[in-house]
């Protein structure tokens, strides 16, 4: 059923609003919709301030319009698909470095700004903002919240929301609401911060990012072992973090995944299983060196050695590039689904053994690779999407590894979110009950289902809402 948008002339100005066709393309999904389950919004809107926000969705939602929010565009699990069309509303002119308040390690930006320029705005004071993803150059802080994203030095600093000390928030109806503040706890009140976190935009409008800082360590180190075997290099990560190695970066890679990395970006990566690590201390950081290599080394390390910066740098940008490298390996090949299960670390060398065999039964390459410091594994099984055989297949393993991780006591997706993609799987995560709660938390919050409807829950893969009769 169409939906008149034209009441958003009333609201925003003439080159706020576009019912343009290429803008609603570029609208139409995120980095991991594929082309065939793209849906084109209505119309893209792109306010600039939390009043206009306000305005917006309190119209939106008195006429029973779906607004879905959009940030950068980079999500791989359709988390930005205006699934029942409407307006897509993009936050990203909203790029404001509000206030720096280093005394505090402290910053309050809006959500459009770049997860990279939260770091330039602040190093002239020495300081940083730890859980970037990897995609912090191209992707917005209001989408890191919206995910609750996470990234290669989660293993030491934790995720997004752990950085996350309030929020500025607009909901369903255009009620603007404040969360946490500038104390680095409190115990006052339901915990409204964390449940905006991670919610991807179903709940709420984030406005305004209140997050704490870190002072950047004295003393960084970086380098890369390589390992006979994938075996041997999992093992090789889950006995280092038993052992409680201090590492700041702790990522392995497999040997295709090295080819797919050197053929895109120009670099001579060994094709064999490879881990890269990073080490942040203001002492004494080479103890926690030489007990890492000591781990690694009872557990076969080839070779175990430090970079120098440029050497370094040149290898996370190979590792920055895989999504992209994935595509252009070997076309028309790509993933069949994204994959980036996390599992309890005593359980991560069960799952990439796993996921490998599952793509040997079909003769399929499965690529892994990840923070896997943290128990997470991102995974591609590449088919070729024209050959229907082939896609099911790849299907079904990307499918099994979910399972299998969450049998294992992990989680279907670490740091990518639920969007459309992993509906499927709430409720074996979570339980009925579980999800049940979640339900009524959005009909609370959300009773005519006009944010973000078609994201998290089971039901909206049959095209159902959420609404409230």
């Amino acid at each position: 059923m169409p939906h008149d948008c034209g009441f958003l002339a009333d609201h925003l100005a003439d080159e706020q609003v576009s019912l343009d066709a290429d803008d609603r393309d570029g609208h139409a999904g995120d980095w991991g919709t594929p082309e065939d389950e793209r849906v084109r919004p209505e119309a893209v809107c792109w306010p600039e301030s939390t009043a206009e926000v306000s305005a917006v969705l309190a119209a939106a939602n008195e006429r029973g319009v779906p607004v879905t929010p959009y940030a950068a565009g980079t999500g791989l699990e359709g988390n930005a698909l205006p699934a029942f069309e409407g307006i897509s509303m993009d936050c990203t002119r909203m790029d404001e470095v509000i206030e720096i308040r280093p005394d505090d390690f402290q910053i309050d930006v809006e959500p459009g700004v770049m997860g990279s320029a939260v770091n330039d705005a602040v190093a002239e004071h020495d300081l940083f903002l730890p859980p970037l993803p990897q995609s912090g150059d191209i992707s917005t802080v209001g989408g890191m919240v919206a995910n609750d994203a996470s990234g290669a030095k989660t293993v030491k600093y934790g995720e997004v929301d752990d950085w996350v000390l309030g929020l500025e928030a607009v909901l369903a109806d255009g009620t603007v609401i404040e969360t946490g503040g500038r104390a680095v706890k409190t115990s006052s009140g339901y915990n409204l911060t964390d449940l905006i976190v991670g919610s991807e935009g179903t709940l709420a409008v984030v406005t305004r990012v209140t997050v704490e800082l870190a002072r950047r360590p004295k003393q960084i180190r970086g380098g890369r072992a390589t390992f006979p075997d994938l075996d041997a290099a999992a093992e090789a990560i889950a006995a280092a973090m038993q052992t409680g190695v201090d590492v700041a970066t702790i990522e392995l890679i497999d040997p295709l995944s090295t080819k797919i990395a050197n053929a895109y970006s120009g670099t001579d990566l060994p094709n064999v299983p490879t881990v890269f690590l990073e080490f942040h201390a203001n002492h004494h950081v080479e103890d926690e060196i030489e007990t890492c290599r000591a781990v690694f080394e009872d557990h076969g390390a080839e070779r175990f050695a430090m970079a120098a910066g440029d050497e370094m740098e040149e290898l996370w940008e190979a590792r920055r590039n895989l999504a992209n490298a994935m595509l252009a390996y070997d076309p028309p090949r790509r993933p069949a689904k994204p994959g980036d299960v996390t599992v309890p670390i005593s359980h991560f060398p069960e799952i990439v053994r796993y996921a490998k065999a599952r793509g040997d039964e079909y003769s399929l390459d499965v690529t892994t690779f990840g923070h896997a410091g943290d128990g997470n594994v991102h995974y591609n099984v590449l088919v070729d999407p024209n050959d229907e055989e082939e896609l099911a297949a790849g299907r079904e393993i990307s499918d099994d590894v979910v399972r299998r991780a969450i049998e294992l006591g992990g989680t279907a997706t670490g740091e990518h979110g639920v969007g459309q993609g992993k509906r499927e799987y709430m409720v074996e995560e979570h339980g009925e009950n579980g999800v049940e709660t979640m339900r009524a938390i959005k009909r609370a919050l959300d009773p005519k289902d006009t944010l973000n409807p078609g994201k998290i829950f089971p039901e909206t893969a049959d095209g159902e809402r959420l609404r409230v009769d």
